[in-house]
């Protein structure tokens, strides 16, 4: 009984600590869009309040290059899930259910 209650709690404890990684990962990137964002807009502005033109590649240089690079941030964070998350693991897996029961009948 006590090795079940030990087992109980080292999976609530992992469960913790992966959705604390979770977590984690997710307020990297939204801090991440933030100042992309913030930083973004103020390069720009000092561009065009300086007298630089603003439909020239220098302007977006910046966005465009750090929107890459945050765009390979959100792949990282939410990428294993777009395509193969659990919503497609458990469609899948009634997909393969339901087959099973057709073979069996």
């Amino acid at each position: 009984m006590e090795s079940d209650y030990n087992h109980e709690n080292y999976q609530k404890e992992e469960a913790y600590l992966r959705a604390e990684k979770r977590l984690k990962e997710l307020k990297g990137f939204y801090w991440h869009a933030f100042w992309y964002v913030a930083v973004n807009i103020f390069i720009t502005s000092m561009i065009v309040f300086n007298g630089g033109h603003f439909w020239n590649f220098g302007t977006f240089a910046t966005p465009l290059f750090w929107g890459i690079g945050l765009a390979f941030h959100g792949l990282c964070v939410f990428g294993k899930d777009i395509v193969f998350g659990k919503s497609w693991e458990e469609k899948k897996i009634k997909e393969y259910m339901e087959k099973e029961q057709e073979n069996f009948h």
